[in-house]
């Protein structure tokens, strides 16, 4: 009753160059990302109101060769259904979803995905990313059959902190951010250059 995120909110996508004027000057979509350890599962990924992360992201990536000129799309979302895990609703969710997907597997004789990265942070996401797929396909077979379960979600959201703390015993990390996984491009309502402000004036 209480779940549904504001209208609308703003994104930030880092890219290479080329991913850039395809949007922007060619008018097509950013491709949704289906890699099998996706923080939050397949979609076109934003760093919500996080400009300055976006750009540092891409930079990071031109640092490891996957990108040859940094860039920013930024867009106008409205999540929709959104699986919003800073919500007690959908912690819980996934959590049981977590339960469904580990029986399966111990059903079949599977073993289960793993989160797993060199550093605390476990970038890659192997169980996260099966546990959400897994409520996704879940939802979408169910309505596909005519059952009454919630509605397959639009979008999903989740904050992560992320790198080293900025201080000495802080509880603040300097990567922290809040990163939104667009399922339904629909939610994606328009995409922008993001410009620098004017100097001659306050920020609003």
């Amino acid at each position: 009753m209480y779940s549904k995120l504001p209208n609308l909110v703003l994104g930030f996508h880092g890219c290479d160059i080329s991913a850039f004027n395809a949007v922007i000057h060619d008018g097509q979509h950013i491709k949704p990302s289906k890699n099998d350890y996706d923080w939050l599962g397949h979609g076109a990924y934003f760093w919500e109101h996080n400009l300055r992360r976006a750009q540092d992201w891409a930079i990071e990536q031109q640092g490891r060769g996957s990108i040859e000129q940094p860039a920013v799309i930024g867009a106008v979302l409205d999540l929709g259904h959104c699986l919003n895990l800073t919500d007690s609703e959908y912690i819980d969710l996934l959590k049981n979803e977590y339960k469904l997907l580990r029986d399966e597997m111990k059903t079949i004789g599977q073993p289960l995905p793993k989160n797993s990265g060199k550093t605390e942070d476990r970038l890659f996401r192997r169980l996260d990313c099966a546990v959400i797929e897994h409520l996704h396909s879940r939802l979408k077979t169910a309505k596909q059959e005519g059952l009454n379960l919630i509605e397959p979600f639009d979008s999903a959201r989740g904050l992560f902190s992320e790198g080293s703390p900025i201080y000495e015993d802080a509880g603040f990390r300097e990567k922290t951010h809040i990163q939104i996984c667009v399922r339904n491009p629909n939610c994606i309502k328009g995409y922008f250059d993001p410009r620098k402000p004017s100097a001659k004036w306050s920020l609003p």
